[in-house]
């Protein structure tokens, strides 16, 4: 019997599909370090790309603390942290983030992704358990309850009365918990955490939030959305990372000290994944100490952020909801946003367009991320680029 020829064929019918919409994701190849500029084929733009919020991906102090630390330590742990993985960088950085954020313990993974696949299903056990979920939550969210196999309820986006409604609706009789985001990634509009607070606390479920574009932007000097709403202690489980913010890589699960132990326990992530390497727990070391020491790189970064929001709504774009940093040009067609974005790439600047399924369909937008390491010039440059393919596309009025 011949191997059929055309088992792939459903493959390419698919990715056509995709570029005949308008969806197809062509990656960009960087060739330099991650800054406010970056090079692309030779060609150096600016960046309004990444999650780099403090512009700390490439400062000298998080280098120099890597790179002593390969002098002593070596590169990689060779194991996972329970059996001999754990050393002592790891927990050095999971005290130091405690004490930072101001909770009873924290336990750090391998990326922030990670982290809710290893929490929600260690908390979550089975098909008598429900989680409330924002319509809205981060693909990681969804994904980890999905491990979990529990029941997921979902509420209007960031709507306490609708989520009254539905855990008034459903009935429970295993665990429960609430999910949210604390800044919503694609939206940048901040969740309505106090609120969910109580409502957690009135009907005794368990209460999460990833607080991934948070940590290091909300908060004094960047301690997250519980600090922002001065919520300590009211909170069970804040999920975070170190690749946004904190400009290196890993994922922290912070909390009640019971709540951490037993993921120690029962995370399988933390269980049967090799532990973070070991320039990135130095690195990461850095980072706290430089938020620990100064709020310039935070101040600087909303001071940018307001800048340059203000800026695109004098020219007519259309920011959505946006309460951080993250700026949402709403286009509304994924080819039309596309389009945007390689003009905008040939005008010097870089910055993609996000499409279905990463948002819904029918808003499609190039979500621009501004940082600390953005300069005054830097935001002009990108404001006149904004403007010059706006009025070409007729997304906003003619001078």
């Amino acid at each position: 019997m011949s191997a059929p020829s055309s088992k792939l064929d459903w493959l390419q019918q698919e990715a056509d599909t995709l570029r005949s919409q308008g969806l197809y994701n062509t990656i960009r190849t960087i060739d330099s370090p991650m800054g406010a500029h970056v090079t692309i084929g030779g060609r150096d733009l600016l960046n309004f790309c990444a999650n780099n919020y403090l512009g700390l991906a490439n400062h000298p102090a998080l280098r120099d603390a890597a790179k002593r630390a390969v002098d002593e330590y070596g590169i990689g742990p060779g194991a996972v942290r329970t059996i001999a993985g754990t050393m002592s960088l790891h927990v050095q950085l999971e005290d130091r983030l405690a004490a930072f954020k101001g909770v009873e313990a924290v336990i750090t993974l391998q990326s922030g992704f990670t982290a809710n696949l290893a929490t929600i299903p260690a908390l979550m056990g089975g098909t008598d358990d429900v989680i409330f979920s924002d319509e809205l939550n981060h693909a990681s969210i969804i994904d980890g309850s999905r491990l979990a196999r529990a029941q997921v309820v979902r509420y209007r986006h960031n709507d306490p009365d609708d989520l009254r409604r539905v855990i008034r609706e459903t009935p429970l009789t295993g665990r429960g918990m609430i999910i949210t985001d604390g800044v919503f990634s694609m939206d940048g509009d901040i969740a309505r955490l106090p609120e969910i607070a109580d409502i957690a606390e009135e009907t005794g479920l368990l209460l999460m939030v990833d607080d991934a574009h948070g940590e290091g932007v909300l908060g004094r000097g960047g301690r997250g959305i519980v600090d922002h709403f001065g919520l300590h202690g009211r909170v069970d489980v804040e999920i975070g990372t170190m690749s946004k913010a904190f400009g290196v890589v890993g994922g922290i699960v912070a909390g009640k000290q019971l709540i951490v132990d037993w993921l120690r326990q029962r995370a399988r992530p933390f269980l049967f994944s090799s532990a973070m390497t070991v320039p990135d727990v130095a690195a990461c070391l850095a980072a706290v100490d430089l938020l620990e020491r100064s709020t310039e790189q935070v101040d600087r970064l909303w001071a940018n952020a307001e800048f340059l929001r203000k800026g695109m709504q004098a020219l007519g774009f259309i920011t959505g909801v946006t309460q951080t940093p993250i700026i949402p040009v709403m286009l509304g067609e994924a080819p039309l946003a596309q389009q945007f974005s390689r003009r905008l790439f040939e005008e010097g600047v870089f910055a993609m367009a996000i499409g279905y399924p990463t948002v819904p369909q029918g808003k499609a937008r190039i979500r621009v991320m501004n940082s600390a390491a953005h300069t005054a010039d830097d935001l002009e440059q990108g404001l006149e680029a904004f403007a010059k393919v706006g009025r070409e596309l007729g997304v906003i009025p003619a001078r």
